[in-house]
């Protein structure tokens, strides 16, 4: 008999142990797993909860652990190597999944999942985090707003805060790997930054709004946001300084570089020799904004903006109130999406975000 507890793998990360502190405040309780045991031990200790050591290669481990619970919140990036031995264990056990994971060919890869979820009836649901959720809510939002629209851009952009180990690493094993775009319903390789723009993001209420500069990036609505609307076209961008991004797009060789073991190595040494993450201090203080668009074939528009707490805090928030309603039986058996499943308003249940329509 599956309890209603949840695992949370990768709960010794940076994120995870955001998820296991503030899992009380929905009431949740989780059990800690991950495959590092010093960590997780006083982890447990000082959280009082207990906890599970298991390598995501010990299948035997795995599945016991997986038997015990209704649902795991995979937090142990980087996902492309560690999604797919979750998912398997998660149809053998009748175990739903939700994760973390930002990357687009991740989605994708976990999209392929849906008959066998669905068969299993289970739900697959990656991006529970500010990857996607946020972006995911604005663009099913603004797909309401104009049922036609064929085109959807989504921008997002930060104050304050700083990046985890986890996320800086997955980021510098990406360098130059150049960028995706959604072009007729179809992944296109873009190079990176190929579209750079203006962008007046949303402060909260109250606030005057910021312009700030973005380029385009390969985030994971080019895969999520397609699944929520059935828009053919979808760019996504980030916010970055206009003389970097003009720098970063004329040095053709500088791509090269970044792609190489060397950089990549002294990139992530680096990552490892800072602080796991931004105090709680600087999360508090750090805003994260969201900006779409959406047009049609007749070039009329519409937009929205949204504004909330760091990426991290909204991390927080949104895995758990999704891993709730999960518990509580609601979720649709095979592959979904933040918003297509729960509605462009389930980001609204987070503490402080405001969105502003034009």
């Amino acid at each position: 008999m599956k309890s209603n507890e949840f695992l949370l793998y990768g709960a010794n990360g940076y994120t995870g142990r955001l998820i296991a502190r503030f899992a009380n405040l929905y009431g949740l309780k989780p059990f800690l797993a991950g495959r590092s045991p010093a960590p997780l031990e006083a982890m447990a200790k000082e959280l009082n909860l207990p906890f599970k050591v298991i390598d995501l290669d010990d299948e035997r481990a795995l599945t016991a652990a997986l038997n015990e619970v209704k649902v795991v919140l995979h937090a142990a990036g980087p996902f492309e190597y560690t999604a797919r031995k979750m998912v398997d264990a998660c149809l053998k056990t009748g175990t739903h999944y939700l994760d973390i994971n930002g990357a687009i060919p991740v989605f994708e890869m976990l999209k392929g999942y849906h008959l066998r979820a669905a068969a299993a009836g289970i739900m697959i649901m990656p991006g529970v985090g500010f990857d996607v959720v946020p972006t995911d809510c604005i663009a099913l939002l603004l797909k309401h707003k104009m049922p036609e629209a064929t085109k959807l851009q989504l921008a997002f952009a930060s104050t304050g805060g700083g990046l985890s180990h986890g996320t800086a690493i997955t980021m510098a094993g990406n360098l130059g790997e150049g960028s995706l775009a959604r072009m007729d319903g179809k992944l296109n390789k873009v190079p990176l930054g190929t579209n750079g723009m203006k962008v007046e993001f949303f402060c909260g209420k109250n606030k005057p709004p910021k312009e700030l500069f973005v380029m385009s990036i390969p985030w994971g609505d080019v895969s999520t946001a397609y699944t929520t609307t059935d828009i053919p076209n979808i760019e996504t961008y980030t916010g970055i300084s206009k003389k970097l991004y003009y720098i970063l797009k004329a040095q053709g060789l500088f791509n090269w570089l970044l792609r190489t073991a060397l950089i990549r190595k002294f990139a992530i040494k680096k990552i490892k020799s800072l602080p796991a993450g931004p105090t709680d201090d600087q999360r508090k203080n750090a805003r994260s904004m969201v900006w779409g668009r959406v047009s049609n074939a007749d070039g009329d528009t519409a937009t929205a903006r949204l504004c909330g707490p760091d990426g991290y805090t909204l991390t927080m928030h949104t895995s758990l109130i999704i891993l709730k309603k999960v518990l509580q039986g609601n979720f649709q058996p095979g592959y979904q999406t933040p918003a297509k499943q729960y509605g462009s308003k389930v980001i609204e249940e987070v503490p402080g975000v405001a969105i502003r329509y034009d």
